[in-house]
């Protein structure tokens, strides 16, 4: 019980630092822009702003809260972790993301913290960070759930590229979705290899 309550506060940690971080470099990117500048407008781009587009998107913070509830599956050292275990990790990690993000943005702009992000972004942690955390909480699980479970980030990545690409221009939305789309195919090659090597081995040892 100890262990998964200092799980549990890990998830915390990790979503308020997650976002503390986001709206630093979103800062960051936003006071190195030249938007005043046609040629930066329509072609321009930084590292900054790379980074900024990649943590500031949806699979992003989804991802954060199925890491959320895969923390859990540390728990005990267990490989198995409920799912509404799971599913309240992924809401606290969300929660704590956005009210880091609020109180960022508060130091730099002023003004109450709770007002800076708009209640939508409070109702989405808690609609999407259950069932995102649960997903997290079988990531260890053997079998089509676990495999599912460890695509689930790096295909819902490569979808949204396709959907809601990022970047404000051409460029910096290529150079987003070429980091993406590299990222999630090595990561979903990778996945289905050590799956399929898994089970190969189950096979092998049941003869």
């Amino acid at each position: 019980m100890t262990r998964l309550v200092v799980i549990l506060v890990q998830a915390l940690a990790v979503g308020a630092g997650f976002g503390a971080a986001t709206s630093l470099v979103n800062a960051v990117s936003h006071n190195s822009a030249d938007l005043e500048s046609s040629a930066y407008t329509t072609s321009g781009w930084s590292a900054a702003e790379i980074v900024s587009v990649l943590l500031d998107s949806g699979w992003a913070w989804a991802g954060l809260a199925v890491a959320a509830g895969w923390l859990l599956t540390r728990a005990e050292g267990s490989r198995r972790a409920a799912p509404a275990q799971g599913a309240a990790a992924g809401v606290l990690a969300l929660l704590a993301a956005t009210a880091a993000y609020s109180v960022a943005d508060t130091i730099r702009s002023g003004g109450p913290w709770y007002e800076s992000q708009q209640p939508v972004w409070w109702v989405a942690g808690v609609i999407f960070g259950a069932p995102l955390g649960a997903v997290g909480a079988c990531v260890r699980r053997p079998g089509a759930i676990g495999l599912f479970a460890r695509l689930t980030v790096p295909v819902g990545a490569a979808v949204q590229m396709v959907v809601l690409p990022p970047g404000r221009n051409e460029v910096v939305e290529t150079i987003g979705k070429t980091i993406v789309w590299t990222g999630a195919a090595a990561s979903i090659g990778f996945v289905v290899v050590r799956f399929l090597q898994e089970r190969r081995r189950r096979s092998v040892t049941a003869d």
